[in-house]
């Protein structure tokens, strides 16, 4: 009988190819990646031993029949058991180790079962028999070899289908593909029998998972060809997992001022600092331990036995702080922060590990004074106060229930009280009073600041009905918005929607913020700024002073009111250069067509000396502090 290899001569160079692009890959020792690498190697068993044994038949007479029988023989184990290994395979990535266990089990029963069929085959010729002149004759059961293969094709199906709402659809979709594909090859292989397609059914499916699966692109970072922060992740977890007993060390290393390099020198530039920098950490790390964590910042994972390069490490980093980089003729110099937290000391989950690592680059970065942040025991209470105000404040954005506290601001001129500064408050949690100065940075990192603002403008706007329905009327309530309320593609849109479903004038709301917000995107806050002042809500800059724009800046946005810091009226109390600088600069905004309002008056010669500066507005304590709702609109009674 003559048969057709071609297409398993070819699939065998595909197979290798795989394989050494996919040796470049992951190299955690997961039971997925050391399945993957099995179906490599069952895979090319199948095929070489079935290009060998087609080989030995087409030419018996230079083969002996034993040898050939012993090749046919383990051809017939390895061929249907390709489809055993890729539903184990499929069953790490659906499955958890609990239930992986059973499922590997009885999935392997099936292939033991018809190992034990070939084995017993050169006595009993129910797959296939060889005549002393080495014909080849196939036996009455050899129908098992392909259902096998069918079977565990169905088996994978069915555990995709049944976890489908479980697993990831993009796995889902692989993982539902390859065993279609597969199934459509070998019947094309039953209608011409001639044609050997069985391995390469497989390499198509390992084609498949590799390019969907098992990418070296979805482990290793493009730039500079490290392992990834997932990558890292898996790696904490397989450690405690496997040797939960043993100590081991993250260090996380962070270029200093790194922006300033883009900025200065360009992207390109940076980038291939990057790139020299992943090299010189893998240089005095031990090998495989690098990691690309997240933009400048890199990860090195060190193991039991090597804690003591820990140290080595850093003293290593301290040096080349010393020397210039060379990048293209330029030459700069680079300082690092670190953050070094231990297992099991600092926290008992990758997650927590990478949580308190993170915040410890982050203190050390803040510090300027002080390069490495360990996760000491003082790190890690306060990153679980952290957690804790974060699950505080989602609570309170689920349940609507920041309180909203108010604090009027004086017209000078005349004695009232025409605005109102609204300031969220947390009196009471499971962790006491929180101070906005504590949860509000947080709120800003996390990205809850959005929803939080937008809640402080709500409940300012049912404020502003509350004290119409009490006769109180005030031309309009300050609302403060971060800089991070400018990432929203619809902000303005949604401003204007909140303000006009509480059926109140546009003009009653000022919205405020600050010259470090404007510094973060100029661009960004002065269309908002200008599109919504032509609608008719107001806007006000505050905290004038604090060193982050400029006057040339501020003409470009609409104004109406400038808030002076309060530093600049606590200098201008004891300098007499500082208190002419704030005269200047009320007279210059002033002129200008803004009103300017004193922030911070808490005595009475703060309160003359800005009245001696012509100052529009007061907010201070020395007038009225910051009140509840209640409050406040009995206050207004009172002082109207």
């Amino acid at each position: 009988m003559y048969w057709n290899i071609i297409p398993e001569c070819i699939s065998i160079i595909i197979l290798l190819i795989i394989w050494s692009y996919s040796r470049k890959g992951s190299n955690l020792p997961t039971l997925t990646n050391q399945l993957f690498q099995a179906c490599f190697l069952v895979t090319f068993l199948a095929i070489s031993t079935n290009i060998l044994s087609t080989c030995m038949l087409t030419y018996t007479q230079i083969f002996p029949i034993w040898m050939i029988e012993l090749v046919t023989t383990i051809y017939f184990i390895f061929t249907p058991l390709m489809g055993m290994i890729y539903f184990l395979y499929s069953s790490t990535l659906i499955y958890n180790h609990t239930k992986l266990s059973k499922i590997m089990w009885l999935g392997t029963l099936p292939g033991l079962i018809y190992i034990l069929i070939v084995l017993s085959n050169p006595f009993s010729h129910i797959l296939f028999s060889l005549s002393s002149e080495g014909v080849y004759n196939q036996g009455s059961f050899i129908f098992i070899t392909y259902l096998l293969f069918y079977l565990y094709c169905l088996f994978c199906l069915i555990i995709v289908i049944i976890n489908k709402k479980k697993i990831n659809y993009h796995i889902y979709k692989i993982l539902s593909v390859f065993p279609l594909i597969a199934v459509a090859v070998i019947v094309i292989q039953q209608i011409y029998p001639n044609i050997i397609l069985s391995g390469t059914a497989a390499t198509m499916a390992l084609l498949i998972i590799y390019l969907h699966l098992q990418n070296k692109q979805l482990t290793l970072d493009s730039l500079t060809n490290l392992p990834n922060r997932s990558e890292l992740f898996q790696m904490m977890e397989i450690l405690i997992e496997k040797y939960g007993h043993d100590p081991f060390v993250l260090l996380v290393i962070s270029l200093r001022d790194f922006k300033k390099i883009n900025e200065s020198y360009g992207h390109a530039m940076g980038n291939e600092l990057l790139v020299k920098f992943s090299e010189f950490l893998s240089s005095i790390a031990p090998l495989n331990s690098v990691y690309r964590f997240n933009g400048d910042e890199f990860a090195i994972l060190i193991q039991h036995e090597q804690r003591h390069l820990v140290k080595q490490i850093i003293d290593l980093l301290d040096k080349k702080t010393i020397s210039p980089w060379i990048i293209q003729d330029y030459s700069f110099y680079v300082s690092t922060v670190a953050g070094v937290a231990t297992y099991p000391q600092s926290a008992t989950t990758a997650e927590k590990i990478l949580n308190a690592v993170e915040y410890a680059v982050i203190q050390a970065k803040r510090d300027s004074s002080k390069q490495v942040h360990y996760c000491d025991e003082n790190i890690m209470n306060s990153i679980n106060r952290r957690e804790r105000i974060i699950e505080i404040l989602k609570d309170k954005i689920a349940k609507q229930s920041f309180e909203l506290y108010y604090q009027p601001i004086i017209d000078l001129k005349t004695g009232k009280y025409d605005f109102a500064e609204s300031l969220v408050r947390i009196p009471n949690s499971s962790l006491g009073p929180l101070y906005p100065n504590e949860f509000i940075p947080i709120a800003e990192e996390t990205g809850l600041i959005i929803e939080i603002t937008y809640q402080i403008l709500e409940k300012a706007c049912e404020f502003i009905n509350h004290l119409s329905k009490e006769n109180i009327h005030i031309k309009s309530v300050h609302v403060n918005f971060s800089a991070y309320q400018f990432n929203e593609s619809n902000l303005s849109n949604k401003v204007i929607e909140i303000i006009e479903s509480h059926h109140i004038p546009l003009s009653k709301i000022k919205i405020e913020f600050t010259e470090s917000t404007i510094a973060k995107n100029v661009e960004v806050v002065t269309h908002f700024a200008n599109y919504v002042a032509q609608k008719g809500i107001r806007m006000g800059l505050d905290d004038f002073g604090t060193g982050y724009s400029n006057i040339a800046t501020v003409i470009g946005i609409p104004f109406g009111t400038i808030k002076l810091d309060r530093s600049l009226i606590l200098a201008a109390m004891d300098n007499e250069k500082s208190a002419g600088l704030v005269k200047n600069i009320t007279r210059s905004f002033q002129d200008l067509g803004c009103s300017v309002v004193a922030e911070g008056v808490e005595t009475k010669e703060q309160n003359q000396f800005v009245k001696d500066c012509q100052i529009d507005f007061v907010q201070g304590f020395y007038y009225a502090k910051p009140m509840p709702e209640k409050d406040v609109i009995e206050f207004l009674k009172h002082n109207t």
